[in-house]
């Protein structure tokens, strides 16, 4: 299984530190909830984790290598984030291909049993611009988890679902530990985060704390 350690992180923009001396460390087969106000610094800090902005100082590494020197990005790993990598005019089966032609590494039947999986049917033609708000956040978590990575990154995984939507996205997030991932939550959802979480950091001003 694999370990992300995060020494002394600062991101800064002009005048403006939006991650804040953080240190970490985030073991496989874990969910990590973090919870904190809109612009207290969760979304970047995943970011930063991912690979997709440089630090401003410290160090970010997974299994020993350090992300930017070592590698250029995680080699493994799942994103949810707000209109992170969707195509709007596309359906969601056809987003999912695209991603998946990147890597090659699942079949066509593995991404159509992963909409399935996140109550989508992958027969849906309609582009996802079509998409109610909870069906755009299943199709974000379908493509995060498709590959089985061994990192998960989800930004408020459960907005816009209903009681069964939640449920069922719950338990698709369990699951992703149970088979050894790293999986990092972070929701106003107060009990996404109590029922799925190993362990809670409180996120203020870029700050990380354990709860």
């Amino acid at each position: 299984m694999s370990t992300i350690t995060v020494k002394n992180a600062v991101k800064k923009f002009k005048n403006s530190t939006v991650i804040d001396n953080v240190s970490l460390t985030l073991e496989g087969g874990n969910i990590y909830g973090f919870v904190g106000r809109n612009g207290s610094g969760k979304t970047m800090l995943f970011r930063a984790i991912s690979g997709l902005i440089h630090l401003t100082s410290g160090s970010i590494e997974i299994d020993g290598k350090v992300l930017h020197k070592d590698i250029d990005a995680l080699p493994s790993v799942g994103i949810a984030i707000e209109n992170a990598g969707l195509f709007p005019d596309l359906s969601g089966y056809k987003n999912l291909k695209l991603l998946a032609g990147i890597k090659k590494k699942i079949s066509k039947d593995k991404i159509r049993e992963t909409i399935s999986e996140v109550g989508l049917d992958p027969d849906d033609k309609r582009p996802i611009r079509k998409y109610s708000l909870g069906m755009r956040q299943r199709i974000l978590i379908a493509q995060a988890i498709m590959e089985e990575p061994d990192v998960l990154l989800l930004d408020e995984p459960t907005n816009g679902l209903d009681d069964s939507g939640v449920d069922e996205i719950r338990k698709l997030i369990s699951a992703q530990a149970k088979r050894g991932a790293i999986v990092c939550v972070a929701s106003h959802n107060k009990e996404d985060i109590a029922l799925l979480s190993d362990k809670i950091f409180r996120v203020d001003n870029g700050a990380v704390r354990e709860e």
